[in-house]
């Protein structure tokens, strides 16, 4: 058995597994099993833990790798695991001389220092990020993730990531459009941009291009590519070309992912954002303006600390003021070394119920959107012999299609999780 890759977390993430499973094997190692791990919660590094003890119960012979922001942030909380053999930092980890020095070290006499768990170094000192082209994805994969950015320069007080990530960096705008035209070449139909902080993009490159300008290019300069994706957005970041490409071009896929986090100012100031409750109605309908049928998602944080239960209505309602239909809800989970850690905190169970509350709003919001999808012809990428999705993200049921291929389809109804529609046109 060569090398097997756990993720947690986000997209991001996964994408940065398949990079993971590529070098590691280049490397030679063999019987290894990777723990990508995620921060953002302490129920998240709880998850990792989880995993590797359960991983070394199954496995007792596999050498156990940690790598991911948990990693990067504490290192040594799972270096002094006794299931964990090696701890490898997030960036280290895109690099193959980083799993070839693992190969290394489960060589070496213990003891030495080649054979020392930990190899993190400082991610703030990162200051450039080179592209990773995936010759791994299969080809045909209906949907794959480009990586175009990576860090954050802001310090939202409740975040942990610019710790595990380092500060914002981008991949230059001509190695994203070769990646993407290549992988056009392979067969995949849409493409997915992908980052920590997406729309910082192009402030470290010359010239400081935008996550607009980068859109733009991609679909002048591919004019094969079928769908291209978006993946999360801070809409405060969202600039005047990349509004007028979600305006003007078809190919750019009508849902956007919102970094909102809550819908209550005085939370706002105290997370440290830089957009307003109102800020977020008006740009949600701006972008409806320009693009009607558009769906939005959205992350939101129960239980900020501080939060009473009339800021906290003010982010329930926000679902309905910007008309979400994904909602990601992240029960508060306090990170030690952040601000907001320190902050006069929610009980628990309150936390809890709002959580719930938030999650209750946002299925309530989906089934609406569903029911309003009925009647509408949509292009639904096969991604299974089960299961399409529509421009909007949508699930659709399917049967017997081939993966890859776009069907322009006619609603005909839900079952509360996804679509029905009609048999329509390959394209």
């Amino acid at each position: 058995m060569a090398v097997d890759v756990v993720t947690f977390g986000c997209r991001l993430n996964a994408f940065e597994s398949e990079v993971i499973r590529r070098e590691a094997e280049q490397a030679g190692l063999t019987d290894t099993v990777v723990i990508n791990s995620c921060a953002v919660t302490n129920e998240a590094v709880a998850q990792a833990r989880q995993s590797i003890r359960k991983l070394k119960r199954e496995r007792p012979a596999a050498r156990i790798v940690v790598t991911g922001c948990a990693a990067q942030t504490q290192s040594q909380m799972f270096a002094e695991m006794a299931e964990v053999d090696r701890v490898v930092g997030n960036d280290e980890k895109m690099r193959g001389a980083a799993w070839q020095a693992a190969r290394a070290a489960f060589d070496a006499p213990f003891g030495t220092a080649a054979s020392e768990k930990v190899a993190v170094a400082d991610i703030m000192a990162v200051t450039e990020m080179a592209p990773h082209l995936l010759d791994g994805y299969a080809r045909g994969l209906p949907r794959v993730f480009v990586q175009v950015q990576n860090g954050c320069d802001h310090r939202c007080t409740f975040c942990i990531i610019p710790y595990g990530r380092g500060n914002s960096r981008s991949v230059p705008m001509g190695a994203v459009v070769d990646q993407i035209r290549t992988l056009v070449e392979r067969g995949h139909a849409e493409i997915v941009l992908t980052g920590v902080d997406l729309t910082s993009y192009g402030a470290d490159l010359p010239g400081a291009p935008k996550l607009g300008q980068l859109t733009r290019q991609i679909l002048r300069h591919v004019p094969e590519l079928k769908r291209l994706r978006i993946s999360s957005i801070d809409s405060i970041e969202a600039d005047r070309d990349l509004l007028d490409v979600i305006a003007d071009d078809a190919r750019l896929m009508p849902h956007l992912h919102l970094s909102l986090q809550s819908g209550d100012d005085m939370i706002l100031k105290r997370m440290k954002r830089r957009h307003s409750r109102q800020h977020a109605i008006d740009f949600c309908a701006q972008v409806r303006r320009l693009r009607p049928d558009i769906a939005f998602g959205a992350d939101i944080i129960a239980g900020f600390p501080t939060e009473t239960d009339e800021m906290f209505s003010r982010s329930l309602d926000l679902i309905e003021a910007c008309d979400l239909t994904f909602l990601h809800v992240f029960p508060y989970s306090p990170r030690p070394g952040t601000p907001a850690a320190r902050m006069p905190q929610v009980a628990g169970a309150t936390i809890r119920e709002r959580a719930k509350r938030l999650r209750s709003a946002g299925e309530a919001a989906l089934l609406r959107r569903l029911a309003a999808e009925v009647g509408a012809t949509r292009e639904v990428l096969i991604e299974s012999e089960r299961q399409g999705r529509t421009e909007h993200f949508l699930p659709v049921a399917i049967e017997g299609d081939e993966p890859g291929m776009v069907r322009r389809l006619v609603v005909t109804g839900h079952g509360g999780a996804r679509l029905a529609a009609s048999v329509g046109d390959v394209r």
